[in-house]
């Protein structure tokens, strides 16, 4: 005799913290979790066209060198017994900053400050140049003047530090030189922002693949801060520890799912359009199958900006709890992708390129207009493409889960809000994220060996 499913039901609480949903759909007779068809109906009851991932759910993509890293592969494993990862580093000085086109390390630290009371362009340039100098020492393995722990700095392991400025440090160089996008963004009925991860003036992305490194380097660019600012939020992150999975391969965050899989690859003519905001000029390109971006998507950055980029930080809270409760189909069907291979569910392959139109035998389109591929990708043009560097959190068993989504590109309204505006519309992940924390940085462009982070701006 069939099992008549239970219908769902919802409790949101008001914390910070993702909302507590209990809910019962069963995809089977007598298995309690989340169905397709119960997350059918509920995205049709939230708004009639759905969506997957608030903004903690980009989870799609494409990438470069992943092809072929699929587990198992590349011959019997083998420890790394000589420590050859310590002594690697990434270049600090350049025309962009490092952080960004970077392949992402294991861990990351954020932490944002507030500008102290009557704090004066000329003290701002004090501490700029005072970061710029311990940054690029401890970036290349060399201990900063001021270093106590000098044998901590030894091990660089591929740090990096990037510079984010939020609109009162820029303001301190003059109004005028504030682009109108360094603001808060707009409202989303998905959001349930704290102010406290709201917040901030000058933002350092600490990244490596050692967290004794990445713990060093904080200490001594916070003991650099202390005459100049305050603290306003701090968060560690983290991905897969360096050596556990070949190089170039995709991400997984704490849902388990591929996270990063549509990053336009490093080095391509797609990543400077899309994150650099201009073309590397070299002849006969080739471009992702979204198509040719447009080469001015930076052309409306200040002058002082040329080589940087713009970030927006979205701190999302992710239910693992209620997660557990959906079965691997209600899972795939949120995404549009496989939870194994990340295959959309039209194709076989990570890569591939996802068919909207394609129907199974039943008639069905395999990637429900609902599910987070879609809506994040399909009927957009090739302009609203972004680089998501995320990072995974968690506080503890019990405590508070996430994910850290750092999504660069160069221009705001043009890219990350097409996207974000049709996420927080419907969202099938919805049920699973809730954005708390949110700021909206500019990415200066990387500093010369005699100069400092944010020169540009102070001293043009």
């Amino acid at each position: 005799m069939p099992t008549t499913p239970t219908t769902a039901t919802t409790k949101t609480s008001a914390t910070t913290r993702a909302p507590t949903t209990e809910t019962t759909v069963t995809t089977e007779p007598g298995c309690p979790g989340f169905s397709r068809r119960g997350l059918l109906t509920s995205a049709a009851a939230a708004g009639g066209v759905g969506i997957v991932g608030a903004a903690g759910g980009f989870a799609l993509g494409r990438g470069s060198g992943a092809q072929g890293a699929s587990a198992g592969d590349g011959g019997p494993p083998r420890r790394d017994l000589d420590g050859a990862n310590g002594p690697q580093t990434e270049p600090f000085y350049g025309s962009h900053q490092s952080g960004v086109e970077t392949p992402a390390q294991a861990y990351a630290h954020f932490i944002a400050f507030t500008l102290g009371p009557g704090i004066t362009a000329a003290e701002a340039v004090r501490w700029l140049r005072l970061l710029t100098a311990d940054a690029a020492a401890l970036t290349q393995g060399q201990a900063p003047l001021a270093d106590s722990e000098s044998e901590l700095a030894v091990d660089p392991a591929r740090l990096t530090v990037t510079f984010g400025f939020g609109a009162a440090l820029v303001a301190l160089a003059g109004k005028d030189h504030v682009p109108d996008w360094l603001k808060p963004l707009e409202a989303f009925s998905i959001d349930r922002l704290d102010e406290d991860r709201c917040t901030g003036d000058l933002l350092l992305q600490i990244c490596g693949d050692d967290p004794l490194t990445v713990a060093h380097a904080r200490r001594m660019l916070f003991k650099d801060s202390r005459s100049f600012a305050e603290v306003a939020w701090q968060r560690d992150g983290f991905r897969r520890a360096y050596g556990s999975s070949r190089e170039g391969k995709t991400q997984r965050n704490l849902f388990g799912q591929l996270d990063g899989t549509a990053n336009p690859g490093p080095g391509s003519e797609d990543f400077a359009r899309i994150i650099w905001g201009q073309g590397t000029e070299t002849a006969d390109p080739v471009f992702s199958a979204r198509g040719e971006p447009p080469a001015d998507l930076g052309a409306h950055l200040p002058v002082w900006m040329r080589g940087g980029t713009t970030l927006v930080l979205r701190d999302i809270a992710m239910n693992l709890d209620t997660w557990d409760q959906a079965d691997r189909p209600a899972r795939e069907f949120s995404v549009g992708r496989t939870m194994d291979t990340g295959a959309p569910l039209s194709g076989k392959d990570e890569f591939d390129v996802p068919d909207f139109t394609a129907v199974d035998e039943r008639g069905l389109t395999k990637i429900s207009q609902v599910a987070h591929i879609a809506r994040a990708r399909d009927g957009l043009g090739p302009e609203a493409q972004i680089h998501r560097r995320t990072f995974n959190y968690e506080t503890g068993a019990g405590g508070d889960s996430g994910l850290l989504f750092a999504s660069f590109q160069a221009d705001i309204e043009r890219q990350f809000l097409p996207i974000q505006r049709r996420l927080a519309e419907v969202d099938l992940l919805n049920e699973w994220t809730t954005p708390i924390g949110s700021t909206v940085w500019a990415i200066p462009p990387g500093a010369t060996q005699d100069g400092y982070v944010g020169q540009e701006l102070f001293d043009g």
